[in-house]
């Protein structure tokens, strides 16, 4: 189901649904960790690396004030965790491991594509 890249970085060979690649694409919050997971060049972080990531694009982004960062950290965390991570697995796009809190991202040519178009018109 998945190969190899010559980057190393794992691809799924199965395409998802334009409607799928959109809705995954409507949160900004996963927008922004998948921004981060796709530049990596392995598609491994762990979830703080991606808390870190997420808070540090809002902070610049205007979406957020440094004035709440420890609340607001929390706040992405807890939303990584319940909301966007499984969200994202249930695709097959990634794989969280909970125990050692460590994501894998499976690079999808179609949902890259968006993605790109998504990161220029954002940041």
């Amino acid at each position: 189901m998945r190969k190899r890249e010559q980057d190393s970085r794992a691809v799924s060979t199965t395409t998802p649904a334009l409607d799928l690649i959109f809705d995954l694409l409507s949160d900004r919050r996963r927008r922004y960790a998948l921004y981060c997971l796709s530049d990596r060049t392995d598609g491994v972080a762990d979830v703080d690396e991606l808390t870190d990531a997420i808070v540090r694009l809002e902070t610049e982004t205007g979406h957020v004030g440094e004035a709440e960062a420890d609340q607001h950290r929390l706040t992405v965390r807890t939303e990584l965790q319940h909301s966007h991570l499984p969200k994202l697995a249930d695709t097959s796009l990634l794989e969280h491991d909970p125990r050692s809190d460590t994501v894998r991202y499976w690079s999808q040519p179609s949902l890259e594509e968006w993605l790109e178009h998504a990161k220029h018109k954002e940041l």
